[in-house]
């Protein structure tokens, strides 16, 4: 009956054998959890044995933390004699975490003597305690009055430097009270840089006990003037007050350590990380002396800051009063320095650092990754000790950070082959991987893998799958996701809205604007962004400048983006004298980004002039930009001013500056074929000629007339019909034709825009042989079906 009660949650001890390690070291601790009685505990020890799994290093300390758990004179007898049996068999460390759960035990039982004397036995065996020690050790000697052996603790605490560990102290504080000791008591209290409640109660409570009622009346009504302004402070910054706060804390006359340290680490948590120097600066001129937590928060300011000059000066502080011992000390100092630019100096932290913790490893590999040096990051992934799902994640995230999107997920197939299991955070990662690649079958597996593996899909990861099944091409999947949340954020309507947006869906996109302000959600700038180029794709001009209009009454001013989108929404629509009027109206100087939107109208509308006016002001503000050329030399090429397009190519040439070739690509069976306009080396190419001269014939009967304007060349009629043949996604559509089951829809990735005729040829394309045809150009999707396109030809 015990066994079954030990084991029934969980696997047998056969079955966790054969299972992979996380799987096996999770069952492990949860049979030892289990265990409420020696009777158990030894019966789980024997299945242990029996399936060889104390060869586990770490079976041994869980065995006797689970023995120390039960905290039975019994259960601490079985545990001790399991340490004494197996202890030169472990590592130093296991041998300090084992002495400090039996400590523990024997100070809850009761048993304090025995506690003491194993701590002794520590000190004998050359085991140096650390902070966790000694509030076990405390306890022991308060538990028996040992007030000699207390002093002594009391004593190596000092020796060690642990003095201003706010746990020890309050420790101290008991100890001294309940042995009646209130003098020594109080001096520990009186030293403390920080205190919490629990200090203030140990002190009044043990004057309280001694028969000094006043002196505990007196420290509580001290208690409620400081800790009060304290907790009045956290929850006025917290709330959002920080106007109050700071009134606050400035009226207070007796501001110590813990009042200060509230207010920088709140200002640091809003983002304030220069009025968190402020405070800091003044803690150093009339403040108490900053101590580990002080640092943490003034460390991350200057982190905020990217201030490597202060972050110096921080790191000096610790050196010099001694606080670079502390690893979460390390750990922010190794984040400042990587996101200063500094991974030098970083790794000299971190070789220095005595406990390199699981945050100190993840600092350096995030750190090198953020600085581009993906290689060293792997260096580091690969030396830590224990790699757990968070250092998977940071790795995966850091690879979608810096473009690495096929890294990325040939990193997930490896982590799912070392039994690491997946959680949101992972899956984020890899959606958003799965989406900047834009593969679609890879996108639904992912999809399916969250479903199967019963990952929690909560509003993060469902807005990120709503993303992935947008840039995909799938916005019917990306609207099932999005329409199945029943939480949803100004982040989730953003990519539901940019679902719209990618396929020319101003009107959806507009009617969810409207309902998400029907429930109340509060737009941001993004999301302005994403309807006003909804509204620029689908023609909707009237909505777009209404839309434009909310922003300042949703106390949003807009930017310089806004206005780039308003400018393409006129500018698409013809009105081109409006689109360059707004741009002389702007509040700010209008960037390259916003002329380029008028330039590019300019050759849709065959606006010469203002073209021209528009190339020079790019030209201006950014002169490497080589599309501003081309496409000036296109306007001309259209209105058949031969002389300027020589002019204007002569000064590309002069600058070494090429034309950026039209290629486009197509995945088929796995493998991704790219093609380049005017190119035939293909290897099937032959068949791709054959399958466009078919086209063309099919194409001509049904009445399709080749649109010669958008060949740019100074050439007869017929080489402008063999180079108009020869753009790359005709070359993709054909060679998809020719590859793909009938049923299969045909996906092609361009890098420029889609040329008129393309567009045309597309339409046919989807009609006559009755495949869906996705393309997406560097602007948008276009999905045609039945020769239609979803962007209603407007583009």
């Amino acid at each position: 009956m015990a066994s079954s009660l030990c084991l029934s949650p969980l696997l047998s001890a056969t079955q966790i054998k054969e299972a992979d390690p996380m799987t096996k070291d999770s069952c492990l601790n949860e049979s030892l959890r289990c265990c409420k009685t020696l009777n158990q505990l030894r019966q789980l020890h024997c299945q242990i044995t029996k399936n060889g799994l104390d060869q586990i290093p770490s079976t041994l300390t869980k065995l006797v933390n689970a023995g120390a758990e039960i905290a039975s004179p019994e259960s601490l007898d079985y545990a001790r004699k399991a340490f004494e049996l197996f202890k030169e068999d472990v590592r130093s460390d296991d041998v300090l975490f084992m002495l400090n759960y039996l400590i523990r035990g024997y100070s809850s039982a009761g048993l304090g003597g025995e506690a003491i004397l194993l701590y002794v036995r520590m000190l004998v065996l050359g085991i140096t305690p650390n902070h966790y020690t000694f509030p076990f050790v405390l306890s022991g000697c308060t538990k028996i009055a040992a007030f000699c052996e207390g002093i002594q603790v009391h004593g190596s605490v000092v020796k060690m430097g642990l003095e201003e560990d706010v746990f020890i102290q309050n420790c101290l504080i008991h100890f001294y009270a309940e042995c009646g000791h209130m003098d020594h008591g109080r001096k520990v209290f009186e030293g403390m840089s920080e205190r919490n409640v629990v200090s203030w109660t140990s002190l009044i409570c043990g004057y309280a006990r001694g028969d000094r009622p006043k002196e505990a009346i007196s420290l509580f009504f001290e208690m409620l003037n400081k800790v009060m302004v304290n907790a009045l402070v956290d929850m006025y910054m917290k709330c959002g007050a920080i106007d109050a706060a700071k009134r606050l804390f400035d009226e207070c006359v007796d501001r110590n350590l813990v009042l200060y340290n509230t207010i920088l680490s709140n200002y640091v948590r809003q983002g304030l990380a220069t009025e968190a120097l402020a405070i800091f600066d003044e803690m150093l001129q009339q403040g108490p002396r900053p101590d580990r937590v002080t640092m943490l928060s003034a460390i991350s300011a200057s982190t905020q800051l990217v201030d490597l000059f202060y972050g110096k000066v921080c790191h000096g502080y610790v050196i010099r009063n001694g606080l670079e011992g502390w690893d979460s000390i390390g750990n922010v100092i190794i984040d400042m320095y990587m996101k200063c630019g500094k991974p030098e100096m970083a790794c000299r932290v971190f070789d220095l650092m005595s406990n390199k913790t699981l945050v100190s490893w993840n600092s350096l590999t995030a750190g090198f990754i953020r600085n581009g040096d993906v290689e060293s990051a792997w260096e580091v992934f690969n030396q830590i000790p224990e790699r757990d799902a968070v250092f998977w994640n940071t790795m995966i995230s850091g690879l979608v950070q810096k473009s690495l999107f096929e890294d990325a997920i040939e990193l997930f197939r490896v982590m799912q082959g070392e039994g690491i299991k997946a959680d949101r955070v992972t899956m984020m990662g890899i959606a958003s991987a799965c989406g900047y690649l834009g593969a679609p079958e890879l996108a639904k597996w992912v999809h399916a893998y969250i479903e199967k593996n019963g990952i929690p899909c909560d509003m993060r990861l469902s807005t990120a799958l709503v993303d992935m099944f947008a840039r995909c091409g799938d916005p019917q999947s990306a609207m099932q996701v999005f329409n199945k949340m029943t939480e949803r954020d100004v982040s989730a309507w953003t990519a539901a809205i940019g679902t719209m947006a990618m396929e020319g869906n101003g009107e959806g996109a507009t009617g969810l604007f409207n309902q998400m302000l029907i429930q109340g959600v509060k737009p941001d700038v993004v999301l302005f962004v994403q309807v006003l180029t909804a509204c620029s794709h689908g023609g909707l001009v009237e909505q777009g400048l209404h839309i434009f209009s909310l922003m300042e009454d949703h106390g949003i001013s807009p930017q310089i983006e806004h206005y780039g989108c308003m400018v393409d929404l006129l500018g698409r629509a013809g009105l081109l004298r409006e689109a360059f009027d707004l741009i002389k109206s702007m509040p700010m100087e209008p960037n390259d980004v916003v002329w380029g939107s008028l330039l590019a109208a300019c050759r849709v509308h065959k606006n010469v002039e203002m073209a021209t006016y528009a190339a020079e002001r790019i030209n201006e503000l950014a002169p490497q930009r080589a599309g501003v050329h081309v496409l000036l030399s296109n306007i001309y090429a259209s209105a058949g001013k031969w002389t300027d397009v020589a002019r204007v190519r002569l000064n590309l040439r002069e600058k070494g500056v090429h034309k950026v070739p039209g290629s486009s690509s197509v995945q088929v069976n796995g493998v991704i074929h790219e093609f380049t306009s005017g190119d035939e080396s293909h290897p099937e190419m032959t068949h791709i000629a054959l399958m466009l001269q078919e086209m063309n014939c099919r194409f001509s009967d049904a009445g399709h007339i080749p649109d010669l304007s958008n060949v740019l060349l100074d050439v007869d009629e017929q080489e402008k019909k063999y180079l108009l043949s020869r753009h790359s996604e005709k070359l993709a559509i054909a060679f998809g034709l020719i590859t793909t089951g009938r049923s299969m829809p045909i996906r092609v990735v361009k890098n420029l825009r889609m040329c008129s005729d393309c567009h045309s040829f597309a339409k046919m394309a989807s009609m006559i042989y009755n495949r869906e045809i996705i393309v997406r150009d560097n602007n948008r999707f276009h999905f045609f079906r039945q020769g239609l396109c979803s962007c209603c030809d407007y583009w």
